[in-house]
């Protein structure tokens, strides 16, 4: 990917080349979103640790391999946000930073909409990538984690969780989640985007038998610390490839 090239030509000559920036563009894992509680006035309310989010890991991770170069972070992920909101706000939050690439990732919000809002989703991500292509930054795409696939017994008896875990439970074991990211995918093959595809991980998780409920911090949507660490990893890999 050319932001290697970037990477490189700054640790071979840090004064004759800028700083490396990178824009993550996204929903509450993005952000940074982990364990879910009530607040004493009653709201449904999450952890946020940016310091565990993966586009913090990203960040430490190019250090470590390019230890002269100084990489920006821009983290415009938002909680409850969906691709269309992220196609509203895109010039804001990542445009006018002029990144040197934009991760996006969008999908466990929008699919709680159903198959009926497919369309809606597939054309909002179609509008980021046709900006960002205009404005000349590369991009990549990252798919997301599974949501919960059974009741956790760890979820806890707050009846307005348990709501949402049903819905969500039901969102990925119908196959709507899936049919999202395959959708998303085909937009992303139109738009020339490359693909970090982590829900594939999670479905091979899955089939080897692994209880992927209990890899969710909130035990609905919210993957654990640990994984954020690792898809800093693949995102790594992906920039390299």
């Amino acid at each position: 990917m050319k932001i290697v090239e970037l990477l490189k030509a700054k640790q071979t000559d840090m004064r004759a080349n800028k700083a490396v920036t990178i824009a993550f563009l996204g929903d509450s894992v993005t952000q940074g979103c982990f364990e879910c509680y009530r607040e004493l006035s009653g709201e449904i309310e999450t952890v946020f640790d940016y310091p565990n989010a993966y586009s913090t890991r990203v960040r430490e991770i190019l250090n470590r391999l390019y230890p002269k170069v100084q990489v920006n972070i821009i983290n415009s992920g938002i909680s409850g946000d969906g691709a269309s909101r992220g196609l509203l706000r895109l010039e804001r939050d990542v445009i006018d930073y002029h990144p040197d690439l934009a991760v996006i990732s969008y999908g466990l919000n929008d699919s709680m909409g159903g198959l009926d809002k497919l369309d809606k989703y597939t054309n909002a991500l179609a509008g980021i990538f046709s900006a960002l292509n205009e404005a000349g930054i590369e991009t990549l795409f990252l798919t997301q984690n599974f949501m919960c696939d059974v009741e956790s017994p760890h979820l806890g008896d707050d009846p307005k969780l348990k709501k949402v875990a049903e819905k969500s439970q039901r969102v990925q074991t119908e196959g709507v989640l899936k049919a999202y990211f395959e959708a998303a995918k085909r937009v992303c093959a139109e738009y020339g985007v490359r693909v970090c595809d982590l829900y594939a991980v999670w479905e091979k998780m899955s089939a080897a038998g692994v209880n992927t409920t209990d890899l969710l911090a909130n035990y609905i949507n919210h993957p654990i610390r640990e994984y954020h660490a690792y898809v800093a990893v693949k995102l790594v890999e992906t920039f390299l490839d």
